[in-house]
């Protein structure tokens, strides 16, 4: 609650506050500091901008010497108080307007208000001339203002200007004031310069120095001599003065409410209009006659019970806000008992790993081990029999050099042969390989670390950092073509932690060329028209992730149908063509010819379809051909630039584009007639016939660009569209002769 009792100006508790007319209240002596002087030009404000309780100034009548151009007196209405409310609306006006009164940061305030000295009004001015006006006995104004003067509220930094009154004419915050006397009795002032803590309580304040003293630091810090033989020594904010003086026990009686203007009658009633209580004489002397008024009695209790209701829904918020600090509170200890315990898991975790790497590590040493041994074994083994052999190979060596020295011939012949056999045997020991080694020192284990070490580098948490998703898998038995069209089905693979955000659907242009995105979503069933038809296409598909995007699948290959089947579509036909017979019949209810258009459309390849004759009546024109998606649907095909068409009748046939006709052709058509398109998108041309024979000469040619079968009849024909049929052998390119 402290807050709510310190002034935005000086930063202390409340002394002699206010009530400015925004409703917030700023001390007495810190008013005094920033009231500024307003312009001359904005001197003469209407009296709608006066404080609220503040009488208007009244006008100066007018004399003969007065000089030209004196400002004529206010509305006598207004100046009675019978100008109604606009006589008693707050004296706020916004610093766009004045562009005085203006909110300034400085260090010389702790709110950051600028703080000017009042100038003083100049003699002879409207305020001393107000004072010298007012009769004897009356009690003088102790806080004058200067005509012209201005207050800007610190807080909402609107202005309110001063008059006569000045200051005095804002309303003093009683109220206010007894709750700050309250709790400066109730609040325990303690010393500012004791060591111990808590300090003492504070017995005296220095007003110079400013500085609350214990008895102690008084007597040590502070002593009635010297230079602070003059300081003036207060009691400690929140204990009562001395007697007679400004502050009383919270038991002491306060003196009853004066009216500001009549200050010796006390308020009684309440005013609607100006909102503030008012006393009889208030009422008596007109300002206040024709508002109206309340007891302020009756007015107390009612603004008691508003204010009572509104600090129910005050107090709601604030169990609610106590509430939810507790929830947080627990939230924190939570997030902190739930920090440990993943600590504690992540330290088991790795541990976990380091046992797990230290028992493989045992086991790898151990089949070391056993490599060495088992080349020591073989080496020493090689050592000792190549040692046994060198020996008696040595001993045999030195035995028959003895037997070459002697001289004896026929004891020598005795044992030569057996000697040399021995020796034979000896040299057949050592073959080839045998003085190698059995076994190299080089040991033929390799570890292979680098997964594992690229799995711990990459290991982490999975709500922090995932990796990009895995490679998704075709679902080749969902994967089908249909015309012109195919559709693809995949599948992330199973136990694939890695979210996905989308998949990436890619597919080429039939011919093998580059590939390019046709879909970009999360669903993992796509389906895609209006594809070339008799062509192959290469599809993959890739996930992606916040990571990036995960590598491609596998490539699936879809070809297209050889031959296009299509109807007519009812979506994009004139609203006068009526279709039947699963919307491969058409007919029209209107005599003027009318446009439908096929469901396929066409931009490569070579394309045969056929419409039979059903009803044929009154020599009417049929129009057969192709045209583009923005064709003109309620004329004759051909007519415009967006079809390319023959009509016929029952002896002669047209061709016609941008309403031009060229080759008539004799031949027409009757029930019962078939009408056959041939449209070659490889050679660009376009050609008609009738009963299978050719009519005319190629109809059009140099056509490029995406075109749909269509047709323009009215009500005396009837057509019915077949399709998926194959290009008349007339048609098809002849094979070149063999040799």
């Amino acid at each position: 609650m402290e807050e709510e009792l310190k002034c935005p100006v000086c930063g202390s508790l409340f002394r002699e506050p206010i009530i400015l007319p925004c409703s917030h209240n700023v001390c007495l002596p810190c008013a005094r500091t920033i009231a500024v002087q307003t312009p001359e030009s904005e001197q003469h404000l209407p009296a709608l901008l006066h404080p609220r309780g503040a009488a208007a100034p009244a006008p100066a009548p007018t004399t003969p010497g007065a000089p030209a151009g004196s400002a004529a007196p206010l509305d006598p209405e207004c100046s009675a108080g019978g100008g109604g409310d606009h006589a008693d609306k707050l004296s706020l006006h916004s610093e766009t307007d004045s562009g005085y009164g203006s909110y300034t940061p400085s260090l010389k305030s702790p709110n950051g208000v600028r703080v000017l000295p009042l100038v003083p009004a100049p003699p002879g001015g409207a305020a001393a001339g107000a004072a010298a006006a007012a009769p004897r006995g009356a009690a003088p104004s102790p806080i004058p203002g200067p005509v012209g003067s201005s207050l800007t509220c610190p807080q909402c930094h609107r202005s309110a200007s001063l008059e006569q009154r000045g200051l005095r004419g804002f309303q003093r915050n009683r109220l206010l004031e007894a709750i700050v006397q309250r709790y400066r009795q109730g609040r325990t002032a303690r010393c500012q310069l004791c060591d111990r803590s808590p300090a003492e309580p504070a017995a005296v304040r220095c007003e110079q120095c400013e500085v609350l003293y214990c008895a102690a630091c008084q007597l040590r810090c502070h002593p009635a001599r010297g230079p602070f033989a003059k300081h003036r020594l207060a009691p400690p904010p929140g204990q009562p003065g001395p007697p007679g003086g400004e502050g009383k026990g919270a038991g002491g009686g306060r003196k009853p409410a004066t009216c500001g203007e009549h200050e010796l009658e006390q308020y009684s009633m309440y005013c609607l209009s100006c909102r503030s209580p008012v006393c009889y004489q208030c009422l008596e002397d007109g300002r206040h006659g024709k508002h109206d008024v309340k007891a302020l009695g009756a007015m107390w209790k009612q603004h008691k019970a508003q204010l009572s209701q509104a600090l129910n829904g005050v107090s709601d918020k604030a169990k609610e806000a106590k509430e939810f600090l507790v929830q947080l509170k627990n939230l924190l200890q939570q997030i902190q008992e739930n920090g440990l315990d993943y600590e504690a898991c992540l330290v088991a975790q790795c541990d976990a790993l380091v046992d797990a790497l230290t028992r493989q590590k045992a086991k790898l040493l151990t089949k070391v081990t056993k490599e060495r041994e088992h080349k020591l074994k073989v080496v020493w083994d090689q050592i000792n029999h190549c040692t046994l052999k060198l020996r008696q190979s040595t001993g045999l060596m030195e035995y028959c050099l003895e037997v070459i020295k002697e001289n004896d011939p026929s004891g020598f012949l005795q044992i030569s042969d057996a000697l040399i056999k021995r020796v034979q045997v000896s040299q057949e020991q050592w073959v080839k390989g045998a003085l190698e080694p059995k076994v190299s020192a080089e040991f033929d284990l390799t570890l292979d670390s680098e997964p594992l070490l690229e799995a711990i580098h990459h290991l982490d948490f999975i709500q922090m950092k995932c990796r990009v998703p895995p490679v998704p898998l075709l679902q080749l038995e969902k994967c089908c073509t249909r015309n012109n069209s195919v559709t693809l089905a995949w599948r992330m693979p199973p136990l694939s932690h890695n979210p996905v955000e989308g998949y990436i659907l890619e597919l080429d242009d039939g011919d093998g060329g580059q590939f390019r995105e046709v879909y970009v979503g999360k669903e993992t069933l796509c389906t895609i028209d209006g594809l070339h038809f008799n062509s192959t296409y290469n599809a993959r598909v890739k996930a992606f992730n916040s990571s990036g995007v995960g590598p491609y699948s596998k490539t699936v290959i879809l070809q297209t149908s050889d031959v296009a089947w299509f109807t007519f579509d009812p979506s994009s036909a004139h609203r006068d063509i009526v279709l039947s017979n699963d919307n491969q019949t058409a007919t029209c209810s209107s005599y003027d010819d009318r446009v439908v258009l096929g469901t396929a459309a066409f931009s490569k390849g070579v394309h045969y379809w056929e419409l039979h004759v059903d009803r044929y009546d009154n020599h009417p024109d049929p129009a057969f051909g192709i045209a583009r998606i923005n064709v003109v649907k309620d004329m004759m095909l051909g007519k415009d630039d967006k079809a390319w068409a023959m009509y016929v009748d029952n002896n002669r046939s047209w061709f016609m584009h941008c309403n031009s006709h060229t080759n008539r052709t004799e031949g027409g058509v009757s029930k019962g007639a078939t009408v056959g398109v041939l449209l070659d998108l490889n050679k660009h041309n376009l050609t008609f016939y009738i009963n299978g024979q050719q009519q005319g000469p190629p109809a059009f040619e140099n056509i490029e660009g995406v075109f749909m079968p269509a047709l323009s009849l009215n009500r005396n024909v009837q057509v019915t569209l077949q399709t998926g049929l194959e290009v008349p052998q007339c048609v098809k390119q002849p094979k070149l002769p063999s040799n």
